[in-house]
């Protein structure tokens, strides 16, 4: 049985060690049946996407919505946990960097993410797995660290409930702090937190997240998606997101196209980036575009591959990594020098933020380094192709490609309709390639 060490972020702050003791009762302020009678949450219902319409509505108390409404609560929430002392570390005065270079990684020192370490065990080989109630999971985090429940509405118009019920009959999706902030704003996104959902895709859960992006009209807002097996440490589904007020380097990155689905959703392979990617974008409606990579994960995740995903350009880029490098640490073949980093490339890392946690790491800070790190993670160029013609024909497209040769796009022009010539690898079913099972230490 191969084995590796990792340590988990904790995200909240009632993560505890194994082993500890129950308390009698609870006492938490938890979302658990003890303490959900007479909760109540603030409630935003973001417009829907297939509709029009830019009207915000307030109901019960009379508020004067702001200009930018979704930024406004999610910030100001945010900084008033943060001025109650709920996180574990002041995340403003980690210091960051522009690494060097032709790409502009992102380096930030992050001593205190990694520290008070709990040992659990959880599986490195298997994508699927089923939620288990008994290891931390969103329903044992305190009401104190949630900010506000969210839902897409049933029309044009925005909605706010500045005080509603938690009700557990209909499981509402919540926002909620990460006690372990890699930047200002740094939360989680539960979808139907109480209905204790294993951390997979679903059409209706990324569609949620991309509601959330598409609302917060940002493009430097983002959300993440990190699947078990690809560095999520919490097996209860959530998507994160944070502010970062520059360019990820995976978004610059150029591209080519590979085909467009009937839909109108095109498909594009990165160029010239350590990590082989898709991005997907286009397409009739964001749905057609969030239900096309819904496709492809759940493809993904039925097969046993890894992936992470970032939401990008207020919903109108998802880039979709495939990645192996847990694999290939329980296997042993990742350099000593990128172990000794103690670095988990998960969605922020591969897309060029790199959270470091040695200061010798963040004073040594290269782009070559950097590169080195992420290349550990990308899938081989000819088991890229079997995973891509997987996915497509779960999505139920062709990846062959209009005979417009050598032509690419750069991600700051990516309005651009480009194409790429490649072969069509069969897609019959992958494995991980992991012979024997993989636990990891928490």
């Amino acid at each position: 049985m191969l084995k590796i060490k990792r340590v988990p972020t904790v995200v909240s702050n009632y993560q505890k060690d194994d082993g500890a003791e129950d308390p009698v009762g609870c006492g938490r302020n938890c979302l658990g049946a003890c303490c959900l009678n007479g909760a109540r949450l603030p409630l935003y219902a973001c417009k829907n996407l297939v509709k029009s319409g830019e009207k915000l509505v307030i109901s019960h108390e009379a508020i004067e919505p702001p200009v930018a409404f979704l930024e406004s609560l999610v910030l100001g929430e945010w900084e008033d946990r943060f001025q109650r002392g709920l996180f574990r570390y002041d995340v403003t005065a980690c210091e960051t960097k522009v690494i060097p270079g032709k790409y502009g990684f992102v380096a930030q020192l992050n001593e205190g993410r990694h520290l008070k370490k709990r040992p659990t065990e959880f599986r490195v080989d298997k994508v699927l797995q089923s939620f288990d109630g008994s290891k931390f999971n969103f329903t044992k985090v305190g009401q104190e660290e949630l900010l506000f429940q969210f839902e897409a509405g049933e029309d044009a118009q925005v909605q706010f409930f500045p005080c509603m019920p938690i009700d557990p009959e209909n499981s509402p999706s919540v926002v909620a702090i990460n006690v372990s902030p890699i930047e200002y704003g740094h939360v989680l996104l539960i979808p139907r937190v109480l209905d204790c959902l294993p951390q997979r895709i679903d059409h209706k859960s990324l569609l949620l997240a991309v509601h959330m992006a598409a609302e917060a009209a940002n493009p430097y807002f983002r959300l993440g998606y990190n699947s078990l097996g690809a560095f999520a440490t919490i097996n209860h589904l959530h998507f994160q997101a944070y502010y970062l007020a520059m360019p990820f380097p995976l978004e610059k990155a150029p591209t080519k196209k590979i085909t467009t689905t009937v839909s109108g959703v095109k498909i594009s392979e990165l160029l010239s980036y350590p990590v082989r990617s898709l991005l997907f974008e286009g397409g009739s409606s964001m749905q057609e575009l969030s239900d096309t990579v819904s496709d492809a994960c759940v493809c993904l995740q039925n097969n046993n591959i890894p992936f992470n995903i970032l939401i990008s350009d207020c919903g109108r880029q998802i880039f979709l990594m495939p990645q192996c490098y847990a694999e290939k640490q329980a296997l042993g073949e990742v350099s000593p020098e990128v172990l000794e980093t103690q670095v988990n490339p998960a969605v922020w890392e591969i897309s060029g933020h790199m959270v470091l946690k040695r200061k010798e790491d963040y004073e040594g800070a290269s782009e070559d380094n950097a590169w080195r790190l992420l290349a550990e993670a990308s899938l081989s160029e000819e088991r890229f192709k079997e995973v891509t013609a997987l996915a497509f024909e779960a999505i139920g497209c062709s990846n062959q490609e209009e005979d417009l040769e050598g032509t690419i796009v750069h991600q700051q022009n990516s309005s651009g309709n480009v194409n790429q010539k490649s072969n069509r690898t069969h897609g019959g079913p992958i494995t991980n390639g992991t012979a024997a099972e993989c636990l990891v230490l928490q």
